[in-house]
């Protein structure tokens, strides 16, 4: 019988898993687990459950949003490559960016089972810096809006949440004069938006398209919207992310790289997963190669 760590966020998505706990524990047993069952207290309280804890279990299993994942990696990663458990992961989020690349089953008793026996995948990491990220790094236009936006609103409405604040910050667009130096390149411009990812899917609208994607080749992904002259141009720039069509005509540039280097002529504000990460004049953003594991769904 493997023994397995549940940490849970009771607060993510409308706190849903609460109603679901005696279900999701069930299927653990079914799967022959002994579990731990953690909720979380507060921010940062699963960065530490996991660094404390995690060494003592064969697995971990972590349920929230993606901010609760990525504190859960970040303490996983605080450990020796050798003590850092397989983590699958049961998405109770508002969006659930990082999840849609696992194939993980609907229901959560299911999304229980696949954590507790699906087989791990070696999964990469990003870092800014001595920070590091699951899924992204974002600056510029609305970036904002994730750390900002009340958690009694996001439960409120959900993913509609961002949309409406998203909206409400519309007026005040502004850009930053940018060079982006990347694996065999460099750009330089005014860009309104930009990301560097490990993901098909931020915000649950932008992404590279997904056979572009790979999580554990050493690569990320961005991409550079730049500041649209008018309207015309914003609509362009707007109709290709929604496409994922990427081309210079189009504003929107897409790019692989194993590393970043962006400079800012001022502090630009960074988030990393959806959390505020600092004010940057120059961000050193890199991929770590397949430092941890995580259960997909098939």
């Amino acid at each position: 019988m493997q023994k397995l760590l549940f940490i849970y966020n009771p607060h993510a998505g409308k706190g849903r898993v609460r109603g679901k706990l005696a279900d999701i524990l069930n299927s653990f047993t079914r799967a022959e687990c002994l579990v731990t069952v953690y909720p979380t207290q507060g921010p940062g309280d699963a960065t530490r459950a996991a660094r404390e804890l995690a060494p003592n279990y064969d697995r971990v299993a972590c349920c929230g949003g993606d901010g609760t994942l990525h504190e859960v990696i970040t303490g996983l990663l605080a450990l020796p490559r050798g003590q850092r458990p397989p983590l699958g992961d049961l998405p109770a989020g508002t969006t659930n960016d990082f999840a849609r690349n696992l194939s993980l089953p609907k229901h959560m008793e299911d999304m229980a089972a696949t954590a507790a026996a699906g087989v791990p995948r070696p999964c990469d990491i990003g870092k800014l810096g001595d920070q590091y990220f699951v899924y992204v790094a974002a600056f510029g236009a609305f970036t904002d809006v994730a750390y900002n936006t009340p958690q009694q609103f996001k439960n409120l409405f959900g993913h509609l949440a961002y949309v409406l604040k998203g909206v409400a910050e519309f007026a005040n667009l502004k850009s930053y004069h940018l060079t982006v130096e990347y694996d065999g390149g460099t750009l330089e411009g005014d860009y309104l938006y930009g990301m560097v990812s490990n993901t098909i899917s931020v915000g649950g609208l932008i992404g590279l398209p997904p056979e572009e994607v790979a999580l554990d080749d050493g690569l990320l992904e961005a991409v550079l919207v730049k500041m649209p002259s008018g309207v015309q141009e914003f609509q362009t720039a707007c109709r290709a992310l929604a496409r994922q069509e990427y081309t210079p005509e189009s504003g929107v540039i897409g790019l692989h790289s194993s590393r970043f280097r962006i400079t800012c002529g001022e502090p630009m504000p960074i988030t990393l997963d959806g959390e505020y990460g600092g004010d940057f004049t120059r961000a050193e953003i890199s991929a770590v190669n397949t430092p941890i594991t995580i259960v997909y769904g098939k």
